[in-house]
Order: structure tokens, then C-alpha cells, then sequence
């Protein structure tokens, strides 16, 4: 809403028919999302929807710091994290907020509950990509 997040949720696996998904995690954005109040009538004329169709994420080994900086492409990657039970992910169109590789990932570290440094010590953290196709509003 007005260029700025509202709600964001989403399945990073397909488990359903794609229609019901978008649907679900439609109303799950407006309603569900935890960081946000839930969508109000009056707002809703306000909210430019978009959708992202995730490919399959792969996993993306890496042998250190300086292997994921190099193999991680901006703007083309989203990246899901997970170091023990912590797990996170950006997709590839938070590039456009976080543009350097290392905010990117100090970020995405922080929301998985990590310290903003914990991608730059790769052993027992994992690590899986995917490509996003968006669709939105105008």
C-alpha cells in the first residue's frame, strides 16, 4: 500500500492447486500476517496486489562467505537460510530494498531470528535458491 509492504505470505512448496493457493495466501496477506493489522474495507481500494510463482528451490552449496557472495545473483535469487530450527527467506524482488549482497543476507539472518552476521560463518547453515515470476496491479 502506497509503495510499501501490507502483508506478505506465501508457500514456498507447492502443496495445493496453484488457484487455491492464491487465494489462501490472499486472504492470509490482508488478514494474517502478524506484522501488519489486518486489512480494513476501507484500505482495500488503497492495495496494489501482487503475486510472486516461485520455482522450486534447489539447494546451493557453498563453501564459504566469500562462495556465497560470488554464486548469489541479485535481483534473479531468492534465498532461503536455515541454520538449526531457524529458517527464513527474501524473495528475489527484496533485492530492490536491500541491493547489496551483504544487507541482503544480514537481513534475511536477522528475520530467521540469527545475528545479522551469522551467513558470513556458512558451516551448519544451509542454504536453497529460486527464481520468482511476479504479477501485480498497476
Amino acid at each position: 500500500m502506497h509503495g510499501e509492504l501490507r502483508g506478505c505470505i506465501g508457500s514456498l512448496v507447492a502443496h495445493r492447486p496453484l488457484l487455491n493457493d492464491v487465494i489462501e495466501n490472499a486472504l492470509a496477506s490482508a488478514f494474517e500476517d502478524t506484522r501488519f493489522y489486518p486489512l480494513t474495507p476501507e484500505e482495500l481500494s488503497q492495495v496494489k496486489i501482487s503475486i510472486s510463482y516461485l520455482t522450486p528451490p534447489s539447494p546451493f552449496p557453498v563453501k564459504d562467505a566469500s562462495d556465497l557472495l560470488a554464486k548469489l545473483v541479485p535481483h534473479k535469487h531468492g534465498l532461503i537460510i536455515q541454520k538449526g530450527m531457524a529458517r527464513a527467506t527474501f524473495l528475489p524482488a527484496v533485492w530492490e530494498e536491500l541491493q547489496k549482497k551483504e544487507d541482503f543476507l544480514s537481513h534475511l539472518c536477522m528475520k530467521a531470528g540469527l545475528s545479522q552476521s551469522e551467513w558470513k560463518n556458512t558451516s551448519g547453515m544451509k542454504f536453497q535458491v529460486y527464481e520468482a515470476d511476479e504479477f501485480a496491479e498497476k
